[in-house]
């Protein structure tokens, strides 16, 4: 008699669902993978965005500043920067502060920016 017998027919079954699944597995990965990548350049589209709308430097006030872009909320804190100890010296002409850039997403994801902004001392 020719053929496959009922257990080879079932061996062979089992390795293609095995297969598939395995296969499934592996493309839902790089879609996840895939959508995360695209929700963190959205993020950081829309920070630089935001970066680039600032006000200049002598007119960034301290305190907070929120707004809502392209379906992301984001939030710009400016406070003082520690100071450093000038040894006495003539004050600086400069005066660092600290910037805090953060957006969300609606998907839940959250980028967030800490950098420091020079600005001129009053008077000078």
């Amino acid at each position: 008699m020719a053929g496959f017998t009922l257990i080879e027919a079932l061996v062979a079954l089992t390795i293609v669902a095995t297969s598939l699944s395995a296969i499934g597995a592996l493309i839902a990965t790089s879609v996840r993978g895939t959508r995360s990548i695209e929700g963190r350049l959205a993020r950081i589209e829309t920070a630089r965005a935001v970066a680039t709308a600032l006000p200049d430097r002598d007119q960034l006030a301290k305190g907070g500043m929120s707004g809502d872009l392209a379906g992301h909320r984001w939030r710009i804190d400016v406070g003082p920067y520690p100071q450093m100890n000038t040894g006495g010296k003539q004050p600086h002409p400069w005066v660092p502060e600290h910037v805090v850039l953060s957006i969300d997403s609606a998907a839940g994801g959250t980028l967030q920016i800490d950098t420091v902004r020079l600005r001129r001392r009053n008077g000078q």
